[in-house]
């Protein structure tokens, strides 16, 4: 897992809520400095240019799933148990970084500016790997099915929980989630508990 210092983790949390908040476009390198308390000679030093700086972001975000990931394999539950925590796991942590889902979302997915992801895939890839060993577990021992995509299960499990959080005022309203406490429970009961039920659904063998 790719490390970073206190003061360059300072220096990526004031970074991401300045880009989520104003854009990638808008939060300019001096705003960061000023906010972070640092000069910017030190984010140069530290990161380079403002594309390396959101590069890094993306890292120092998704660097530390693989060693939960793990911990949940090597955990001694039952492949239906650890499909539960791998779960929580995705929910907990888009929960926790909103922020940078919002913003890979748009950079990766607009391709507006050249971004050197080669770090960023290769800490995707050996999460995956990772992912689909709990999944293939289960398929040895016979409890999930053989003939599923696993490649696509996250997808489903991030697509229903982002689904939800980008219509979040359509929910708010329709659901009376009116308050910040309502709206979250909500998410880490009721969608928590659809998102398990839909794929403990496409794993099971069935009747």
């Amino acid at each position: 897992m790719i490390e970073f210092n206190e003061k360059q983790t300072e220096i990526l949390q004031v970074a991401e809520r300045l880009f989520a908040e104003d854009g990638f476009d808008g939060a300019s390198i001096r705003t960061i400095a000023k906010e972070a308390n640092v000069n910017i000679a030190m984010i140069s030093y530290y990161f380079g240019s403002k594309e390396k700086l959101l590069e890094a972001l993306i890292i120092y975000r998704t660097s530390g799933m693989k060693m939960q990931l793990q911990t949940i394999f090597n955990e001694d539950l039952s492949p239906t148990q650890k499909v539960d925590r791998l779960i929580d796991l995705y929910i907990s942590r888009i929960n926790q970084n909103k922020c940078m889902y919002q913003i890979m979302h748009f950079e990766l997915s607009t391709k507006k500016r050249i971004l050197n992801m080669d770090s960023f895939m290769d800490i995707k890839k050996e999460n995956s790997a990772i992912f689909c060993k709990i999944i293939e577990d289960g398929q040895e021992k016979g409890i999930f099915r053989k003939d599923i995509n696993i490649t696509l299960i996250p997808t489903t499990i991030l697509g229903i929980l982002t689904h939800f959080h980008t219509n979040r005022l359509y929910f708010e309203k329709t659901l009376n989630l009116d308050t910040e406490e309502k709206y979250d429970h909500y998410v880490k009961t009721e969608v928590t508990h659809h998102i398990k039920q839909t794929i403990k659904a496409l794993l099971a063998h069935e009747n």
